[in-house]
């Protein structure tokens, strides 16, 4: 495995946990797993659009007491736990189906600075 790391990357590892146990997921068979957490991270964004709707986060988060947010969470998303699709979730919480317009502004307002 470390000769194709060199063939392919150009990287020589010293060890397998600098290689292939240097992720979690690769050792446990999860290939592919990496998009969930892209799909994560939409879905997150669409939440705390609908969050910032309905409580003043700002305030929250400049007093350091998430009670708050974790109560809407809780009551929005996670008393559901497998009993819900996340789609169904989104549009209970949020109104609407998966929209990845939330990600996209999101995206685009932390790099903005770096690639305007």
């Amino acid at each position: 495995m470390d000769k194709l790391y060199k063939e392919y990357l150009n990287i020589d590892v010293k060890t397998d946990t600098e290689g292939i146990l240097q992720d979690i997921h690769w050792s446990g068979g999860s290939f592919g797993y990496f998009p969930t957490y892209a799909l994560g991270s939409a879905y997150s964004a669409q939440l705390y659009n609908q969050m910032k709707k309905e409580l003043n986060v700002e305030e929250v988060f400049a007093e350091k007491d998430l009670t708050t947010v974790n109560e809407w969470l809780k009551e929005k998303v996670h008393k559901f736990g497998k009993s819900k699709t996340p789609q169904e979730i989104l549009i209970m919480a949020t109104g609407e189906p998966f929209n990845p317009k939330y990600y996209i502004e999101y995206l685009k307002e932390k790099y903005k600075k770096i690639y305007d």
